[in-house]
């Protein structure tokens, strides 16, 4: 039989009806069930996980409690000096609470120090200042990956010990006019604004002198252990919201985040973190809302810590950029990540993969199971070049480039038991030619979208089983990919066809299981019979 090359074919796909069991765990999905407001007072034992985990410790403070009150403000309206005060007399004498009483309070930097509990009563909200004056000295952060001297966040810690920021108050930033919104987020891309052979204490970005300054966190204690997040609200944020970084052992629960109108305004940022749990929060960004990262480029490859042993559960996504998203910043590696029991309505995209050929690192160990996405524009994407806005000659396919230590990898990822309710696309693939992701499995799932599979460029390993995918566009795109099969597909499509083009040199391997028969297809070549 003669073939020719990048010509498009049409397969019969009038395959049985298959009934899924897509429930999503034990409990229904809906915004009753999961995030904030469904929050239970005590938390459960992490159980089920792919990898070994134990439940992370909720930190213990002593029965001691201090509380803000008017005469902690300054002269200069703000509650800094005398709250960061209080933090560090019960601190010294063994640890306590910090009370902030219902009111609306201004300040600067606030830094948490070991075995205290910083507690906003219902109807506190602290205010955070707009001027970099507020954020000095500059003290050990990381800014997107890459370490510097910066401003931290509006709540800062540094190697602590047992630490919370606790209640049903919210943490707000400066108004949305605020001149530290409009700074520039550095001149490029921060990699190329830090050099990665500068020692970290001359990498001074706290805006004076014509310096960077990169905008505070919200809440980003680093090189922590034992670190407490819950109840509290996070409202208009100048960057990131919640960050731990280089922390162990860590529960996030009950928060609600909104920051739809910050660019960059993501979530929950986890970098270079160990044993994690996020649950019962609600996430309305304008940026990721859940995300893992761990270090980017040389800077991250030189401190080589990993994101590992993460849970998330019970959670609510609402607007952002991704639901969950590993990367892009990947240099340390993340591995060991179970998310399970989500709802994401309404997210740009359900899960994300994403990282640069610069960026190092393997992303690998990652089980998303008993998850609904609602009005998502994309459910699975994976992301792995860029754009030639910011990654130039990197962002491009060919040719390949040699492999480097900073060539970053994407495998051993499974998703299960899920429905996407609305979707325009299922998914896009634009992988890295030199190592393509690979071992991925996305089994289980009822599916509704417009289109399918927009294109798969550079997999290598890509298994669908047990879907049901109702679509309103039969056409698909698999580029230079390989070992990729459909079993137990059930297509709902125009005419009952599907319209595939495969292409490039290295694709090959294609599988579509139907019932008995095995259906080989080739590089943009009918199938065989």
């Amino acid at each position: 039989m003669a073939y020719k090359k990048n010509l498009w074919f049409t397969l019969i796909a009038v395959l049985p009806v298959l009934a899924l069991n897509v429930s999503a765990g034990n409990i229904v999905l809906n915004e009753n069930t999961v995030g904030a407001k469904a929050m239970p007072a005590v938390i459960e034992d992490i159980a089920g996980t792919p990898f070994k985990m134990k439940t992370p410790e909720r930190p213990t403070f002593p029965d001691r409690t201090v509380t803000v009150n008017k005469g902690s403000i300054g002269a200069d309206g703000k509650i800094t000096e005398a709250i960061n005060g209080l933090i560090a007399d019960i601190s010294k004498r063994g640890g306590g609470t910090v009370k902030v009483p219902s009111g609306h309070w201004m300040s600067g930097r606030i830094v948490l120090k070991s075995n205290v509990n910083l507690h906003l009563e219902e109807g506190a909200v602290i205010e955070f200042s707009g001027s970099i004056d507020d954020y000095q000295p500059a003290v050990f952060t990381r800014h997107e990956g890459i370490e510097i001297m910066g401003a931290g966040a509006f709540i800062y810690a540094n190697k602590e010990k047992n630490i919370a920021l606790t209640g049903k108050g919210t943490i707000m930033g400066p108004p949305m006019s605020a001149s530290m919104r409009t700074l520039p987020n550095g001149k490029s891309v921060v990699e190329n604004d830090v050099p990665h052979d500068m020692p970290v204490k001359q990498r001074i970005c706290d805006g004076y002198e014509g310096r960077t300054f990169y905008r505070p966190k919200s809440f980003s204690p680093i090189n922590c252990k034992n670190v407490l997040v819950e109840g509290v609200t996070f409202e208009r944020s100048v960057l990131w919201n919640v960050n731990p970084v280089y922390c162990e052992n860590v529960i996030i629960r009950g928060i609600t985040v909104n920051s739809t109108d910050v660019p960059s305004g993501d979530g929950i940022d986890i970098s270079s973190c160990k044993n994690v749990l996020i649950e019962y929060s609600t996430l309305n960004c304008g940026d990721d809302c859940f995300t893992l990262k761990a270090g980017r480029c040389e800077d991250g490859l030189r401190v080589n810590r990993p994101t590992e042993n993460v849970v998330i559960r019970y959670c609510l996504a609402k607007e952002g950029h991704g639901g969950i998203t590993c990367g892009s910043e990947t240099a340390g590696g993340i591995n060991n990540v179970y998310l399970h029991d989500c709802l994401f309505y309404g997210t740009r995209t359900g899960f994300r993969f994403k990282t640069r050929r610069n960026r190092g690192g393997t992303v690998a160990g990652i089980t998303y199971e008993n998850i609904r996405l609602v009005n998502v524009r994309e459910a699975f994407t994976w992301d792995l070049l860029g754009s030639a806005t910011y990654m130039g000659e990197l962002a491009r396919r060919y040719p390949p480039l040699d492999i480097t230590p900073l060539t970053p990898t994407v495998k051993d990822i499974t998703i299960r038991n899920f429905t996407v309710e609305s979707a325009d696309r299922l998914l896009t693939v634009n992988g890295i030619p030199e190592i393509p992701c690979s071992n991925i499995l996305i089994e289980n799932g009822d599916i509704r979208t417009n289109r399918i599979i927009r294109t798969m460029n550079d997999a290598d390993g890509f298994t669908f089983r047990n879907l049901e995918i109702q679509a309103t566009n039969n056409r698909m795109t698999i580029d230079d990919s390989r070992n990729i099969t459909f079993d137990n597909v059930t297509f709902h499509i125009p005419d009952n066809t599907l319209d595939i083009e495969i292409k490039g040199k290295k694709a090959g391997n294609i599988t579509i299981k139907d019932g008995d028969k095995t259906i080989k297809c080739h590089n943009g070549l009918n199938p065989l019979d």
